[in-house]
């Protein structure tokens, strides 16, 4: 998925008109799953502020490993985090002596507890960066879960008022997303009970998933060509995404990051000086359909609110 991301470009040089249709929206829905809100919380008690004490160990996906947007760093280089990530420039912010970012593009819920296989090298489980000296977790996860990319293909149209997509995902009674959105929520939350057993003093942070898809259903057509009960749906499961993490999150006295009210009005849509998150084609250094780093910062600034940060 995220190879297709980052070969994306070269892609469309060697397609044509229809098949540049499907390059487009595979790079749209392999990624939007991933997303796909100032945030507030029920926390256990633990330590929050650090200046050279303490342990801060962030676990995710892509949107936490924020790939293109700053130098590469840690191994594998398969998971291609960004030294310029939310966790980064929170742990610049706390100043714990000890930060672990074990993020990796395209992880999924399996992944904090089993290894990761990438294009270079292999991701340990993510959970085993935690030990009782951890103090603070951040966990971004659950977009891919939702599995977007599968139905990718099936999105891309050159009529703005068709759904391939809904029609497909809704079929005889059935909502495979709200379906595949339930199976995550119980995944993350027996994960979150695994980490609390791992760092009892810990406090935990879910991170949610910023705005991608515009309010307006047309979208920005024809730059992303997928129709407007599509673009509708999409946003719809989305949110409900959001929503689960932040019921786990509750459910497992953790605390929820609410990036997606913070990131209202800064979707792919909107003005290159506006946005967090990157069309198919970014404007500036990116993955496409991922937070660029004024998202990064923005998901950090929200973090350091809920952690009452100074």
């Amino acid at each position: 998925m995220t190879q297709v991301a980052y070969n994306e470009r070269v892609t469309q040089r060697r397609t044509g008109g229809g098949c540049l249709f499907l390059v487009i929206v595979l790079s749209v829905l392999g990624i939007a799953y991933h997303l796909w809100e100032q945030g507030t919380s029920v926390t256990p008690p633990g330590v929050t502020t650090t200046d050279g004490a303490g342990r801060y160990v962030a676990l995710g996906d892509s949107y936490t490993a924020s790939p293109g947007t700053g130098r590469p760093t840690g191994t594998p280089k398969g998971c291609d985090r960004s030294d310029n990530n939310y966790p980064n420039l929170l742990a610049a912010k706390l100043r714990p002596a000890e930060f672990v970012d074990v993020s990796c593009g395209g992880a999924t819920t399996e992944h904090l507890t089993g290894e990761q296989k990438t294009r270079d090298g292999t991701n340990a489980p993510q959970i085993d960066a935690i030990n009782g000296d951890t103090t603070l977790v951040t966990v971004g996860i659950g977009g891919n879960d939702v599995g977007f990319v599968g139905f990718a293909a099936q999105c891309a149209t050159q009529h703005q008022t068709a759904s391939p997509c809904k029609t497909q995902l809704t079929a005889g009674g059935r909502d495979q997303l709200v379906e595949r959105i339930t199976a995550a929520k119980d995944r993350l939350g027996g994960i979150l009970d695994q980490i609390r057993s791992k760092a009892p003093e810990a406090r935990i942070v879910v991170v949610g998933y910023p705005t991608v898809l515009p309010d307006d259903d047309r979208g920005c057509w024809p730059v992303l060509p997928v129709g407007a009960e599509d673009v509708a749906y999409f946003r719809e499961s989305l949110g409900r995404l959001n929503t689960a993490l932040e019921e786990t999150a509750k459910e497992h006295e953790a605390g929820f990051a609410d990036m997606s009210t913070a990131s209202k009005g800064r979707d792919m849509c909107t003005a290159a000086n506006r946005r967090w998150v990157e069309g198919p084609a970014p404007a500036v250094p990116a993955a496409p359909l991922h937070p660029n780093a004024r998202g990064e910062e923005g998901m950090a600034e929200v973090i350091e609110k809920l952690l009452k940060l100074p």
